[in-house]
């Protein structure tokens, strides 16, 4: 599909979606120049004294070429005040946007007061960025009283606006989790295409220009710009990333890894460019490490978790690319072979090496897939599992739990996202026995746009999986938590519509998980 396509043209789509929205809530372009933050800003990986500041510099953010219409390196003034006004600058220097990483910044700030926020801006060719508020984490001793959270996942542009995420800055959070399918590699034909809100107006991305362009549009949504000004993030990635339902080296489409890879470290790369992380780089084998460990005082720690790029093939995917599958153990033998695994065994090892010496208060997993495990039970007695969540890697989830159970970390809640719709679990110790004890909570958010499975079809399933306290698949929208010493409070939050860009907002359940005590009780 061309850029050009479905009745507007790349200018017009700037014109609309930046130069209005953008330009002028946030900045001011210069006579006769273009405006170079039409992508906002953005703040993440807090630390105690510091945090990673980003942006890039566009002229034409979607041009075809992926380099958002600049070739020359730019310098770039970055500044960090301790007041909105900036009467207080606290820290302030310069760096080169180079063509090499699309123009894009990443700022390691370090040297500044533990637990407080920040505000910070960017200046190049004489024009001035949003501002956007950070926050530096708490000294890892910090008595902390209480730490707002906003978790997001599965925000497909072409389904539907990002109201969620406006609704997201309105509550202020100290923190945004984002838990995966940040944007969406495929644009929709045929059929599918009947669905389209607002076109992605580009063929699959599959090329570094194509995935940068992914997320350079998504970044001209005001309301993503808003939260993104708004709090720092953390972010890990799933599928959509990449490919659909890719595992590891696999495309799980047929073909062979090698050629996997290529497209693979393009997708990496435009992330990385994209996102406020720590820096870091693909190394020989096209791998790039996104996995983290954040400390937030004494009251909760953060592992955030990469699914996707170490773990097994998907179970029992043959060559023409058969996934998602729900199968009896009879009819996919490697489901549960014990040497396939989820997160990498060198990912899992570093995960217990971390909860074995974790200190604080709630120890948070933040990951991609739903973990607790779902039974599909038949009247025959014939017991089906699905292959695209945890269940796919039992062997994988057994050393998780048995981890969790002998390590006993304080207060284990699992985040994740993937699946288009909210879950409240008990994670079992042994998901096979709902008698076996409950060694973690897990809370599943649903997505900012995209589609949920079949409501009816899920909720059939439910009475064979007690351990499955709650499930919703008909509503989009995010999770809104409050964490404190004594309690972790979850609120699931539900847009009204998804093709209304001013959707409205409404609780759907609250949820309360009390100290020492696994297991979510409804508010």
């Amino acid at each position: 599909m061309s850029v050009l396509n479905a009745g507007f043209s790349r200018r017009a789509l700037i014109g609309g979606l930046v130069a209005a929205p953008v330009v002028l809530r946030f900045g001011r372009a210069q006579a006769g120049g273009a405006y170079l933050f039409p992508l906002g800003v953005a703040s993440g990986d807090p630390w105690p004294d510091g945090f990673v500041l980003w942006t890039r510099l566009a002229a034409d953010p979607v041009a075809p070429d992926g380099q958002g219409g600049l070739a020359a390196p730019i310098p770039v003034r970055w500044d960090v005040a301790a007041d909105e006004g900036f009467s207080r600058i606290v820290a302030s220097g310069q760096v080169t946007a180079e063509a090499a990483d699309a123009h894009s910044v990443h700022v390691e700030v370090q040297g500044l007061t533990p637990g407080r926020p920040y505000w910070y801006r960017f200046t190049a060719a004489g024009q001035r960025s949003p501002v956007g508020l950070a926050r530096t984490a708490p000294a890892p001793n910090a008595e902390v009283d209480r730490l707002k959270l906003a978790v997001a996942s599965c925000s497909n542009w072409e389904v539907g606006y990002f109201s969620a995420y406006g609704h997201m800055a309105d509550e202020a959070p100290d923190l945004t989790l984002f838990l995966g399918d940040y944007i969406y590699e495929y644009t929709r034909t045929g059929a599918r295409a009947a669905n389209i809100v607002r076109p992605y107006g580009f063929e699959d991305a599959t090329t570094l220009a194509g995935y940068r362009n992914r997320y350079a549009l998504h970044r001209t949504d005001a309301d993503l710009q808003r939260l993104h000004a708004a709090a720092p993030c953390l972010v890990v990635w799933d599928d959509h990333e990449v490919l659909d339902n890719y595992s590891g080296v696999w495309a799980d489409k047929g073909g062979r890894p090698d050629d996997f890879l290529r497209r693979r470290a393009a997708g990496y790369r435009a992330f990385y460019e994209a996102m406020p992380i720590r820096r870091t780089r693909l190394d020989r084998r096209l791998q790039m490490p996104i996995h983290k460990r954040v400390r937030y005082g004494k009251l909760a720690e953060f592992f955030m978790l990469d699914g996707r790029q170490y773990r097994s093939r998907g179970a029992c995917v043959d060559e023409g690319g058969a996934r998602g599958q729900i199968v009896t153990d009879a009819q996919c033998l490697d489901r549960v072979d014990p040497s396939r695994t989820f997160l990498g065994f060198e990912q899992e090892r570093w995960l217990y090496d971390g909860l074995a010496g974790a200190e604080a208060r709630w120890n948070i997993l933040g990951q991609d897939l739903v973990m607790a495990g779902l039974r599909f039970e038949n009247p025959n007695g014939e017991t089906r599992y699905w292959t695209d969540t945890w269940d796919g890697f039992p062997a994988a989830r057994d050393r998780m739990t048995q981890a969790l159970h002998t390590i006993k970390p304080r207060n284990p809640v699992v985040l994740a996202g993937d699946y288009h719709s909210f879950w409240t679990n008990d994670v079992l110790l042994d998901s096979r026995d709902e008698r076996s004890p409950v060694v973690a909570t897990e809370f599943v958010g649903t997505s900012i746009t995209s589609g949920g499975p079949p409501y009816d079809s899920l909720m059939a399933a439910m009475p064979a999986n007690p351990h499955i306290k709650f499930f919703d698949s008909r509503v989009r929208g995010y999770m809104s938590m409050e964490v404190t010493p004594q309690r972790m409070t979850t609120r699931y939050q539900a847009v009204s519509d998804v093709r209304d860009p001013k959707a409205s907002l409404s609780t759907l359940r609250t949820w309360v998980v009390e100290d020492g005590r696994p297991g979510a009780q409804v508010a």
